[in-house]
């Protein structure tokens, strides 16, 4: 599944995984993309939406 946001396009970042003796790794957050059957100009489409998009009411979902 795609991990970028249709609606605001918010996809991954990076950064470091860090331990206690200071060692660091890359590593990868992903957002919580869902995929919704959403109505977009009067018609209904599949869209993968980030779940922070979902609850703030930015996407209408098809019933």
């Amino acid at each position: 599944m795609a991990s970028v946001c249709e609606i605001c396009a918010k996809g991954e970042m990076s950064g470091n995984n860090v331990s206690h003796s200071h060692l660091k790794t890359k590593r990868k957050w992903k957002p919580n993309i869902q995929r919704v059957r959403a109505v977009v100009n009067g018609e209904v489409k599949r869209l993968n939406v980030c779940t922070r998009c979902l609850r703030s009411g930015k996407v209408q979902r098809a019933l």
